[in-house]
């Protein structure tokens, strides 16, 4: 069987490169929304945190009509750290479009992509996207993609890949870089003509893999996979195998269906081969299960997720303010928590470990574990997070394997030197570097624990014009020791409330975190000191009063604004003795060993030995 009706493709690109802006005018010119209806921008980026960061962060499926041919589009993350996703999601279609955008032409994340693509056979459809950009370099941007096909070993027929040029934003596309387009009408004759039709036996038994779970708190866990053979209908008893092949649930039934049509999911009675659904009914439904015929329980191989390159260790909160902000403040809540993420995100880990207030908690970078983070605060939890920490292996010849990410940097020409030096003291490895008018593009090889820390110096030592990307490039052999982190830490002395006439004292001994009016304790780091040790800073200090006045000194207490860190940043900033206190309302590092005296011990004690 062959459904001539129906085609299913992902759309795939760099972070930034206008997947979810291309899609938002796929469904407008797909007649998902009526004429007179306001749609917001990026409607896809349905979360809180996608809308703020301006990224997508989860895959997300929608469907436009197309004559009388329904196309199932999935929307994925172009972050590096979401490629779990991608890897997913690459499964349940037979096509891709790939989006390249013309200014900046193929980045790390476009070649991870794309091989995972090449690697499962998927026919390639190469848009080069923002070609209203003034910067754009249309001549160039074709031969920078042939040249990524080629170094990634891809078929003669991916290499024949049609090429289209579109502007995302104007929802215009052509075949041509000297003709402007007028709609997206040669986008969706190429989806049609050259991405084949789902194909598949609708009379054999039931085959279906789950690829993404979604939870709604009415009818519990929901699948989400394609039919690869045979039919599904609401009520149909099956048998759920996992990819080893063993058999978790004998008899379950189907108790809801459903199908996507434009941004809404539709309950349908039945399904046929290469339907993508969402199916309820069955509790322990998981990534990497298939649905079977009860007769013919046979499972499908599920691609294998690359691993995790970072790990963190995530506690209870334990600090003098514990439990003040937080709704979830005990080990059972966060325990639950980060399991309950696990069955959701198959590129996490967490293990427990010797302490029962702690879990070790890996996954691919510091913005795949910062954004679940950020949702646990935002849902009321309470913790406290280590520094990052890179998951070293060892190699076959006993030697230790540390991870190796491929950094792309864009510059000024002027920034050159700066962005050099600091690339050389974190062990990096030059591979090209070539001008892009007066910019320079430049790619390392640079270890993964290099990059902790790197974002902030960059953007300053840019003066905000830089761009950086990096991508997991693999492992090899450990590179030396790298400093950290070359500023120490203002500590507060005591318990209380930070007051102006402490904070000026303290401000001049380096950049304050904190403003007048905030609560402090013992053991909290209130600032960056630009020496390499901490000072210990007393900034609940108040001026003694006296009865006697000296000229001037009542003039105000000028304080230099303090700078305000992100949870990005604090990750960034946490050296290996300190924490960082997440709590619905603040984000606040602080020392492990709260007590200033017995820092001071410990201390004395690593020096005399």
């Amino acid at each position: 069987m062959i459904r001539e009706d129906l085609r299913n493709i992902a759309i795939i690109a760099h972070v930034d490169h206008g997947k979810t802006t291309l899609v938002d005018e796929m469904l407008k010119q797909g007649g998902v929304f009526r004429e007179n209806q306001a749609v917001a921008e990026r409607v896809m980026d349905s979360n809180d945190i996608e809308r703020e960061r301006g990224i997508t962060i989860l895959a997300k499926n929608t469907s436009v009509m197309y004559g009388d041919t329904k196309i199932n589009i999935i929307d994925t993350p172009g972050h590096a750290d979401f490629g779990g996703e991608v890897e997913r999601v690459l499964e349940m279609v037979d096509g891709v479009l790939l989006l390249v955008d013309a200014a900046e032409g193929p980045m790390p994340q476009t070649r991870f992509v794309l091989s995972k693509a090449l690697e499962m056979g998927h026919k390639i459809i190469i848009v080069v996207n923002k070609i209203d950009r003034p910067d754009a370099r249309l001549d160039e941007i074709g031969d920078e993609v042939l040249e990524l096909l080629l170094d990634l070993d891809a078929s003669e027929e991916q290499l024949e890949s049609p090429l289209l040029f579109c502007s995302g934003r104007s929802g215009t596309a052509s075949l041509s870089q000297y003709e402007a387009g007028t709609d997206l009408k040669p986008l969706f004759d190429t989806i049609i003509n050259y991405i084949e039709p789902p194909k598949g036996d609708e009379t054999e038994p039931l085959q279906m893999l789950i690829s993404s779970i979604d939870y709604n708190e009415y009818v519990g866990r929901i699948g989400i996979g394609r039919i690869v053979r045979g039919g599904i209908k609401v009520n149909q008893q099956v048998t759920v195998c996992d990819y080893t092949g063993s058999k978790k649930n004998y008899n379950s039934k189907i108790v809801s269906l459903l199908q996507i049509q434009g941004l809404n999911r539709v309950p349908v009675q039945d399904a046929q081969v290469g339907d993508i659904v969402w199916i309820s009914g069955i509790d322990s439904i998981t990534i990497g299960d298939t649905i079977c015929d009860t007769e013919h329980p046979e499972p499908l191989p599920f691609v294998k997720i690359s691993e995790p390159t970072v790990e963190m260790t995530f506690a209870v909160n334990d600090s003098p303010f514990a439990g003040k902000e937080g709704k979830y403040v005990t080990s059972r809540h966060l325990r639950d928590r980060l399991f309950r993420e696990l069955l959701r995100d198959v590129s996490l880990r967490v293990e427990e470990t010797e302490s029962t207030d702690a879990f070790r908690v890996a996954g691919r970078g510091e913005m795949h574990l910062s954004i679940l983070i950020e949702n646990m605060r935002r849902e009321g939890y309470e913790l406290s997070v280590s520094t990052p920490r890179v998951l070293y292996k060892e190699g076959e010849d006993g030697r230790r394997l540390e991870p190796i990410e491929r950094l792309v940097i864009d510059v000024p020409e002027g920034n050159v030197g700066s962005v050099m030096e600091k690339m050389g003291s974190r062990k990096a490895e030059l591979v090209s570097m070539h001008p892009q008018g007066s910019r320079m593009r430049i790619e390392f090889l640079v270890p993964a624990r290099g990059l902790f820390g790197y974002k902030s110096e960059f953007l300053t030592d840019t003066k905000g014009e830089g761009i950086m990307s990096h991508v997991f490039e693999g492992y090899e052999p450990y590179k030396g020791d790298i400093e950290r982190r070359n500023t120490g830490s203002l500590v507060s002395f005591e318990t209380g409330e930070a007051v102006t006439y402490g904070l000026y004292n303290a401000q001049e001994r380096g950049q304050l975190f904190i403003p007048a009016g905030v609560p402090v304790y013992e053991g909290m780091v209130v600032g960056a000191s630009p020496k390499t040790d901490d000072l210990v800073v007393n900034v609940c200090k108040r001026k003694h009063l006296t009865n006697t006045r000296a000229s001037g000194s009542d003039d105000a207490l000028r304080l230099v604004p303090p700078k305000t860190l992100s949870l990005e940043d604090c990750l960034e900033f946490l050296a290996d003795d300190e924490l960082l206190e997440v709590t619905p309302e603040s984000l606040r590092i602080r020392k492990r060993v709260l007590s200033n005296t017995q820092r001071a011990k410990i201390r004395g004690n690593s020096k005399n030995q």
